[in-house]
């Protein structure tokens, strides 16, 4: 087995001139695979998650802390034209950007992506934006909570009666940061071939809807739009939460078989030869006849008793796990998914664990996300060849 010393993107330098968490997320996609990542914030605010709180860890917000990691910070006043002929220069010797602008304030800050490609022609651009660059919408800010209103998602996700309801987490923000680094990466190895830049054009609404698959489709499909199945499938059945004696339990019984062997842990052998239940088909369209028939025979026993009978018929079925339960998991250390990293002072801090295993790779040690402005003279230094001097005056003067 061959083993490479250095990360995947070992070399490529990514500008993360993003804010909040989409551009950010897939900055930290970049920088756990090995990619040097240069945050740009405004001095003396800087990114607005890092008040998102509380908690927090000492002045960094858990919301910052779970998006920054493996990245250095450096701060710049974009409004003020040395700031911007600094980041320029900046621009020139990057690979990538990645950049939430508003559209009228990348124009009128001469940062539009042409004007950033003929800077540097081998540059890829990442734009993030609420609804895209084309469209009615398109000079509209983008929210996480808008967006999972006005893509449908919303309308899917809650109890069958009641309100819609969001996602228990910035999911469209995540999909897009995933997305975007998806994006990325195949633009670095079409330049690899081409030898020019290129301008990606992303928006939260369209990853949230791609994200939908066969919920979105089934509309396209049928015409019909989807029903709110609470904790249930829509084209699954019985794949839901049920009570049990004592808690909760997740039955998702994904094919005939497993719906046989289900029924023979419940010892209940007449629904597994009852021909209206026979096919997931079948099951689907009588899900209002079959699920009063499992709910009580769910809540004739106890969450244990279930998960080894569950265990031991091969029917696929989870425990509903709060966060101190989950990283209590052997699992949960077993995979790293809380990693321990030690702060500027030396003190232990535990973050998030990225999900990356490459055996054939070398990732970097996970770090802890910076703090304003803790590389500004250290990037300055060594990528634009400024002395401490040099900075020093860029200080005095506001600019970083």
């Amino acid at each position: 087995m061959h083993s490479d010393p250095h990360g995947p993107l070992a070399g490529l330098r990514v500008l993360d001139a993003s804010r909040v968490l989409a551009g950010p997320y897939c900055g930290q996609v970049l920088g756990d695979l090995g990619a040097d990542v240069i945050k740009v914030e405004r001095p003396g605010a800087g990114d607005e998650t890092r008040a998102w709180g509380p908690p927090f860890l000492g002045p960094l917000s858990a919301y910052y802390l779970s998006c920054n990691r493996n990245k250095r910070a450096i701060t710049l006043d974009l409004s003020r034209a040395e700031g911007v002929q600094l980041f320029q220069e900046l621009v020139r010797r990057s690979d990538v950007l990645l950049e939430n602008f508003r559209s009228g304030s990348a124009d009128r800050l001469g940062l539009s992506p042409d004007r950033l490609l003929a800077l540097n022609p081998r540059l890829i651009v990442c734009s993030i934006t609420g609804y895209g660059r084309s469209g009615q919408l398109r000079d509209v800010p983008g929210y996480d909570f808008a967006i999972q209103a006005q893509s449908g998602l919303m309308s899917i996700t809650g109890p069958v009666e009641g309100p819609p309801y969001k996602v228990g987490v910035a999911v469209t923000d995540v999909l897009t940061g995933l997305y975007a680094a998806v994006a990325v990466l195949a633009c670095v190895n079409a330049r690899a071939r081409s030898g020019h830049g290129y301008t990606i054009d992303l928006a939260l609404l369209d990853c949230a809807v791609a994200a939908q698959v066969n919920v979105a489709q089934a509309y396209l499909t049928s015409g019909t739009v989807p029903p709110r199945q609470g904790n249930a499938h829509l084209q699954i059945v019985p794949y839901q939460l049920f009570a049990t004696a004592d808690s909760w339990l997740v039955l998702a019984v994904g094919n005939d078989g497993q719906w046989q062997r289900f029924c023979q842990a419940a010892e209940r052998a007449d629904l597994a030869a009852d021909p209206r239940f026979t096919t997931n088909s079948q099951r689907v369209q009588d899900r209002l006849l079959l699920v009063p028939l499992l709910e009580p025979i769910l809540r004739g026993r106890t969450t244990r008793d279930w998960e080894d009978r569950l265990t031991a018929a091969g029917v696929p079925h989870a425990l509903v796990w709060d966060h101190a339960t989950l990283f209590a998991q052997p699992q949960s250390e077993a995979r790293g998914l809380r990693v321990t990293v030690r702060d500027p002072e030396g003190r232990p801090v535990d973050l998030i664990g990225t999900p990356f295993r490459i055996a054939e790779a070398t990732l970097p040690a996970p770090s802890i996300p910076p703090t304003l402005g803790q590389h500004t003279d250290e990037v300055l230094r060594e990528v634009l060849g400024l002395d401490a001097g040099r900075v020093e005056e860029l200080r005095r003067a506001g600019v970083v």
